[in-house]
């Protein structure tokens, strides 16, 4: 197919403003990644700018191991990561399958309240008096059970399951099957590509936790991650009254960030493939 003259001038237009954007997008992570692996008296030489390090080094990365609070903090991440993640997907799962039975009683009047929890909640103050309440306070729990469902995720895998064969589960039901076989064995296998998909979601979620963990811990034992990250890099903006404390440099800052973002920046193209086809899948109908 000839392209016209206006149809490449728009064409290479669209493709300069994309670069742009992508331009846009990847210096700051450029720049993060560089100050990380550069020499601090390297940084200090340049002004604080480095966009392409004349040497590599890790020692930013050995002073942040060295900080106890990191190996800690790293641990709680990945047990909140792993566990909520497992519960989201099983819970989100066992309720979007219910409410994608046509026979089930009351369906609409359940599935309107699914939405409507997605326009309208109850707010800060209420959810945290409900977090006390049962006492979740200064637990992992509570980084975990207030989000454990989500109303959108449920949507996905509802609207996912409806696209499935009828004829499926019908003959499984004529040969004997139990809603509880069907579940296990015909559901879950069919349903990987959007578990995966919002099973990514809920993992970032986990991982970048931050505000319910300030919310809701006042342990720093329990502190995740993110909120380990936020006290290093708030500590070079602090004035010290402690002559022997050392702050961290722009080099330690800089590898916490890529520390704290690495792990699923590394997953995420492994599992890229089945994230596009839940969404596809299961998109959610207008």
């Amino acid at each position: 197919m000839v392209k016209s003259n206006e149809e490449r001038w728009f064409s290479i237009f669209v493709n300069a403003v994309l670069a742009a954007i992508g331009i846009t997008i990847l210096f700051p992570l450029l720049y993060v990644v560089s100050i990380s692996l550069t020499p601090y008296t390297e940084v200090l030489k340049n002004g604080g700018f480095v966009f392409l390090p004349k040497s590599i080094t890790l020692q930013a990365y050995a002073e942040l191991l060295r900080n106890a609070a990191i190996p800690q903090s790293l641990g709680v991440t990945v047990l909140v990561t792993l566990v909520g993640t497992i519960l989201n997907v099983g819970l989100t799962t066992l309720l979007a399958y219910p409410l994608s039975r046509k026979m089930l009683p009351g369906r609409r009047v359940l599935i309107m309240m699914v939405v409507f929890t997605m326009l309208f909640n109850g707010g800060l103050i209420p959810t945290y008096m409900v977090v006390r309440a049962t006492g979740l306070l200064d637990t992992l729990w509570a980084l975990i059970i207030p989000g454990v469902i989500s109303s959108y995720n449920v949507l996905i895998v509802k609207t996912f399951i409806d696209k499935l064969p009828e004829e499926l589960f019908e003959s499984a039901r004529i040969d004997g099957a139990s809603e509880f076989r069907l579940f296990c064995q015909i559901l879950i296998p069919l349903s990987v590509p959007v578990m995966i998909t919002i099973g990514l979601f809920c993992a970032v979620g986990h991982w970048n936790q931050y505000f319910a963990a300030i919310m809701y811990l006042t342990d720093r034992r329990w502190y995740p991650l993110q909120v380990t990250i936020r006290e290093i890099l708030m500590q070079s903006q602090m004035p010290s009254l402690d002559v022997d404390q050392t702050l961290p440099t722009l080099t330690v800052q800089m590898s916490s960030i890529v520390f704290g973002s690495l792990p699923i920046v590394a997953i995420y193209p492994f599992l890229q493939k089945h994230l596009i086809k839940g969404m596809t899948i299961g998109a959610v109908k207008g």
